[in-house]
């Protein structure tokens, strides 16, 4: 099989084809191109979330395969064929209950591991995760979980400041597992430490996080700053302005900065009320946040972000189109593992990709060598 357009690699555009054999790419040929206006459609990698709580209705949160199973379902259409499924801040034993219900899915290629996004976080920046669940790091609860899940627990987001949080780093990346910062209050010090200890992802940086001063640079300056770590950016243009997305990527360049959705179950749907982590979430004009007694705004609550619009936000803000799907496919899936796997238009990995017309909206979307959707997203 060939599919023929203007092919994103790695290393530049491509007027040509990819061949496929399988579930495999076979080849890559064609003329460089530039990256301006030309004919065709782009062919670009398919795109990897490391951070998506759900969508479409559908949720991660509460550890219920069918959700699961329709939340990627609902993302692949809009090109996302590589995902974490993330939860949110729990009770241990939800938290077992969904590693007990994902394995499975794991292992089965509809998502590529759980993540747990808490609950070792940070009580001063928890943003939209339950203060009711938030505690330190317990050596045991989290043996446990690896033990039960194994391969399939992925990623861990922890705040670094918490009591014991230097050791659980270290545990789980024993186990390999993928430690993130994120939901922290810690210093510019406490990150380092961190970072030092071996975590290697910084969870949606600038939320969740004690702002950067020029005089306490915090933990944002310190992830930003660290050529080990894969900076995380919900490019959604409420998280974060455009001129931050700019200045940040360009700081970290594309092999440091992953493109996430934050995304919940409520992407997808109309503006309404929605549920995280057992609060109430009201979505006004697309954007999410915590529900308030006196309907004033509360704490961001996710997204409403899918990567094809990430995607196109990044490239709006000035990020070539070829950085632009390193961050959405390359780098993400370099920063859980998967390289060897997914994530580029070379030979030799899974045939994931994403057809996009000149607006850079999904046209197709193909996972493993077969065509998973033909129709035309207006989204």
């Amino acid at each position: 099989m060939k599919v023929s357009g203007r092919v994103v690699t790695p290393t530049g555009i491509v007027d040509g084809d990819i061949e496929i054999t399988g579930d495999r790419i076979t080849a890559v040929t064609g003329s460089p191109a530039g990256d301006g206006p030309g004919t065709g459609d782009w062919i670009l990698p398919g795109f990897v979330d490391i951070h998506v709580h759900g969508g479409g209705g559908h949720t991660f949160t509460t550890g219920e395969p069918d959700q699961a199973r329709a939340a990627a379902a609902f993302h692949l259409r809009h090109g996302t064929t590589t995902m974490l499924a993330s939860l949110v801040s729990s009770p241990v034993e939800l938290m077992r209950q969904a590693t007990e219900a994902f394995a499975p899915l794991v292992a089965a290629g509809v998502i590529a591991g759980i993540h747990f996004e808490g609950p070792y976080l940070s009580t001063v920046r928890c943003g939209a995760q339950n203060p009711a669940y938030l505690r330190d790091p317990d050596p045991q609860e989290l043996a446990a979980l690896l033990a039960l899940g194994g391969p399939a627990v992925r990623m861990v987001t922890l705040a670094p400041e918490r009591a014991g949080a230097l050791d659980a780093i270290r545990l789980l990346r024993e186990h390999g597992v993928v430690v993130a910062v994120g939901h922290t209050d810690a210093s510019y010090e406490q990150t380092l430490a961190a970072i030092g200890a071996g975590a290697t992802v910084a969870t949606h940086v600038f939320n969740g996080m004690r702002p950067p001063h020029h005089r306490d640079p915090g933990p944002v300056f310190a992830l930003l700053g660290a050529p080990e770590v894969v900076c995380e950016f919900v490019a959604d243009g409420v998280h974060l302005h455009d001129g931050t997305l700019a200045f940040a990527t360009a700081v970290t360049g594309p092999r440091r900065a992953a493109l996430v959705t934050d995304a919940i179950a409520a992407t997808g749907m109309p503006d309404g009320e929605y549920e995280l982590g057992g609060q109430p979430v009201v979505v006004s004009g697309g954007t999410a946040r915590l529900a308030t007694a006196d309907g004033s705004p509360g704490s961001i609550a996710g997204s409403t972000l899918t990567m094809d619009a990430a995607l196109r936000r990044a490239v709006g803000a000035g990020v070539s189109i070829v950085d632009a799907a390193a961050m959405a496919a390359t780098t993400p899936a370099r920063a859980i593992g998967l390289a060897d796997t997914v994530g580029a238009l070379v030979p030799g990995l899974r045939a994931d990709l994403v057809v996009l017309d000149a607006d850079l909206r999904v046209r197709r979307v193909m996972r493993a060598g077969a065509w998973v959707t033909d129709v035309d997203l207006a989204g």
